[in-house]
């Protein structure tokens, strides 16, 4: 039986090859026809940020720098946005971003839209607080996964890490209750899990953080490293040795069974430890294989580069998200990225680091007799 069912530690992109062949193509052999193929092929995955506010102001926000700014992203700009990726490419949206997503009055709305008329697969970060009844009975079906930010298994510790009202904890369990009920009522295959940075406070709560998923329903919890931003504020988890929670991982084993995994990222806490030591020199993955929008509608390439820009792409308020793509702008953007773009200034531990080293190797790993498949 695995215990990451869901590919979290890892990545998905291999399983989208002919996306992956029209970027190798243009890095390989950027022809006139490679060249149009890979303009005109929109990502993968996008981000979208509906709401700039949140409630919350955790301890290891990684966009504090941005200011929690009350930016709503306008239903019709992301509707004419949606329909303008439609047969392009786009298989997946993620409501997550610099605010609580579940703020956003429309919220509903944007996700119908997106997966009926945009035949695009949505899921949801957030905290939970605002994942209400009435949002689950209507729209919960058009959500492939729910991940709730969940940091800690005591309430206690859970409001000083998300320095919030304690009581906070328990709302966000109720609505989870009430939230894997309506999956059954409605026989859903939405995903619902927790997911928790792994820091020195919550160490020793993280075996009860577990045990509550399981009484809940949920189907998994996420355990990962704090990955440091390097426009955030916060500095407080920069210098965390990870090499002493690995026995962490051999713990958490006994809570898995056929109904629910734990997946402790080990994967992406070993890249953390050595700090990427054999990392890849090149950005791949951007701006090809995913985007980021924020709340004010604003297109970026890259989420480590928010209200950078150099990574700036555009704006759905001025034009849809086809016209940003296949833009002129774009395509310099990945001639920079290519050639120009220090990759010692990224995150550790991106958002795209799995997919970066897998089209590395593709790109530039050589074996011997690779030829004999």
């Amino acid at each position: 039986m695995t215990t990451d069912k869901f590919r979290i530690d890892s990545h998905k992109y291999a399983f989208h090859p002919n996306h992956a062949a029209v970027v190798l193509k243009y890095l390989d052999n950027p022809t006139a026809a490679a060249t149009e193929a890979y303009r005109n092929q929109h990502p993968l995955y996008i981000e979208v940020s509906p709401v700039g506010a949140c409630n919350h102001r955790c301890t290891f926000c990684a966009v504090d720098y941005i200011g929690y700014k009350s930016n709503f992203l306008p239903l019709d700009h992301y509707k004419r946005s949606i329909d303008s990726m439609v047969g392009r490419g786009t298989r997946s949206i993620m409501f997550a971003g610099e605010g609580e997503p579940m703020l956003h009055p429309e919220i509903g709305k944007m996700v119908e839209y997106t997966k009926v008329n945009g035949n695009i697969d949505t899921s949801f970060t957030t905290n939970g607080v605002h994942l209400n009844e009435a949002f689950a009975e209507e729209y919960l079906k058009y959500v492939s996964w729910v991940k709730v930010s969940f940091n800690a298994g005591n309430k206690d510790i859970y409001s000083k890490i998300h320095r919030t009202k304690n009581t906070d904890f328990d709302k966000v369990i109720k609505n989870l209750k009430k939230t894997v009920k309506i999956k059954k009522e409605q026989s859903l295959d939405t995903v619902l899990g927790f997911q928790a940075l792994l820091l020195p406070e919550n160490r020793n709560t993280i075996n009860t953080l577990c045990e509550i998923a399981k009484d809940i329903g949920l189907d998994y919890v996420v355990v990962k490293p704090y990955s440091q931003h390097k426009l955030s504020k916060t500095t407080m988890y920069n210098d965390i040795d990870y090499s002493k929670y690995l026995d962490l991982e051999g713990e958490l084993l006994k809570y898995n069974d056929e109904n629910f995994n734990v997946v402790f990222r080990i994967n992406t806490i070993n890249n953390w430890i050595s700090q990427n030591e054999e990392r890849y020199c090149k950005c791949y993955a951007t701006p090809s294989s995913w985007a980021y929008m924020m709340a004010d509608g604003d297109v970026y390439s890259c989420s480590a580069y928010l209200l950078d820009k150099r990574f700036k792409l555009g704006s759905i308020v001025d034009s849809t998200f086809n016209e940003i793509w296949t833009s002129d702008a774009r395509m310099n953007h990945s001639s920079y990225v290519l050639n120009d773009l220090d990759i010692s200034e990224c995150r550790v531990n991106c958002r795209m680091d799995q997919v970066n080293r897998y089209l590395d190797k593709i790109k530039n790993e050589k074996i011997p007799h690779m030829n004999f498949i």
